[in-house]
């Protein structure tokens, strides 16, 4: 997790795991030319990189430092395209926007910390869908994080859910 003191994107996140998907953004262009980045995570005021297991963090962390400094010292945007804030749907169940609440104002701010997401896939029989990402993808403790943190106050705050799920990205 890298912390450049600015705000990095405006709103949301954004998640690239290949270089053909980070055209977009010319600061995770930048990141993706370090030998050994697999991944980069754009999040309001920080950077997560995943890197090949065979890559020592001691070489890659002052590269990647680098990289980051000099798209900023540059003046270019950080994504081509700036996303749109996601629109709230009218139509949505009161169970639903409970559960996205709770998700944004408690546990989003928490796993931000740790440079990572967490983003809402559905709910459905009482059981919440999400997938983590960032640093929290594929991160053992993730599971134990939606499982006895997540899950738990989702059940205390919302009678109706009855189990958290995660969801794996595509």
């Amino acid at each position: 997790k890298f912390l450049p003191g600015r705000a990095v994107v405006e709103a949301g996140t954004v998640d690239y795991t290949t270089p053909e998907a980070a055209q977009e953004s010319p600061l995770a262009t930048r990141v993706f030319s370090v030998t050994g980045v697999t991944a980069v995570f754009l999040g309001h005021d920080f950077v997560t990189v995943t890197k090949t297991e065979a890559t020592d963090w001691n070489v890659l962390k002052p590269m990647v430092l680098g990289a980051v400094m000099e798209h900023f010292m540059s003046g270019d945007p950080v994504v081509n395209t700036p996303r749109q804030a996601a629109e709230v749907d009218a139509d949505e169940d009161e169970t639903v926007t409970e559960i996205k609440e709770l998700l944004e104002t408690r546990v989003r701010p928490a796993v931000a910390q740790d440079g990572g997401d967490i983003v809402f896939q559905g709910f459905e029989d009482g059981v919440v869908y999400l997938q983590m990402r960032g640093a929290c993808s594929g991160c053992p403790s993730s599971t134990a994080t939606l499982k006895y943190g997540i899950e738990n106050m989702l059940r205390h705050y919302i009678p109706e859910v009855r189990e958290v799920r995660a969801v794996e990205a595509y």
